[in-house]
């Protein structure tokens, strides 16, 4: 005869509360893979961004979160060396500056600016590059001369040769809507030839508000606004200090105004037809 095998079937039974433990666990098992994901995500982008000198050395310019007005801008990318004049620039084009890197590196590929540049939703960035410093043949040649004359030993470590070093700078730009007035402005200050009780040398606020820039086709710029003037009063409200500007521009929204001014000295008086809010 053949063996016979003779197979037991238990049930088991299985209670509510081993049920819900059982459950307990999957979802305990699923929460630390979901919680593992979004560290993992998070890692890779910490680590991005170490990769990145652009955006590891990033400092955002503004308080308020301003980024493109598209949700999916087409970052542009421009190589300069006229950092204040583009500056300028960008400002009259309607720009405003979102933020800013800058660091010191052998070599840095603009398409991480780019790259960061999308990322923070930025409609331009521009780039500059500009010699730093290396230790060359000259420079050690003039070390050996320096040890030479001070009669002192020179370390074997000064005379290798490195890499030229570059300081990497770029800036990040995104476009604004069409301002009430178009204006960007400062307060200047003088220097006193007094001093105060602890020491320091007395400063004076100058009359007014000095435009660094007007913007294109803004309300300023169609009442021959231009830059270097020192706007002094709107309507009926005299300028000190930029928040007096805020305020005049809120006050007579969509209406048009008299703007007292200073050009290269002289007193000026514009009419300006400032835009409504929306």
């Amino acid at each position: 005869m053949r063996n016979q095998h003779h197979y037991s079937v238990k049930t088991l039974a299985i209670s509510p509360e081993a049920t819900n433990k059982s459950r307990l666990k999957k979802m305990l098992v699923a929460g630390f893979l979901s919680l593992s994901l979004v560290s993992f995500v998070f890692i890779n982008m910490a680590q991005a961004a170490e990769e990145n000198p652009y955006a590891k050395n990033y400092k955002e310019q503004n308080t308020y979160n301003l980024k493109s007005l598209s949700p999916n801008p087409d970052t542009k990318i421009f190589v300069s060396n006229h950092k204040d004049d583009d500056n300028i620039t960008m400002l009259e084009d309607g720009f405003d500056m979102i933020g800013s890197s800058g660091f010191s590196a052998t070599e840095a590929s603009p398409d991480l600016a780019l790259q960061h540049a999308k990322s923070i939703k930025a409609d331009t960035v521009l780039i500059y590059k500009k010699y730093g410093s290396a230790k060359t043949a000259s420079s050690q040649l003039q070390l050996v001369k320096e040890a030479a004359k001070k009669g002192k030993e020179l370390d074997p470590n000064d005379l290798v040769e490195e890499p030229t070093e570059y300081n990497f700078y770029a800036s990040y730009w995104a476009k604004l809507p069409m301002p009430l007035l178009g204006v960007h402005i400062i307060k200047l200050k003088k220097n006193t030839n007094e001093t105060t009780d602890d020491g320091s040398v007395e400063v004076q606020a100058l009359p007014g508000l000095k435009i660094i820039a007007v913007i294109k086709e803004s309300p300023a710029a169609k009442a021959g606004i231009v830059r270097g003037d020192t706007v002094l009063k709107i309507g009926d409200m005299a300028l000190v200090e930029a928040d007096d500007l805020f305020a005049a521009v809120k006050k007579y929204a969509g209406q048009t105004v008299a703007v007292e001014l200073e050009r290269k000295g002289v007193p000026t008086k514009v009419t300006v037809a400032i835009n409504s809010r929306k």
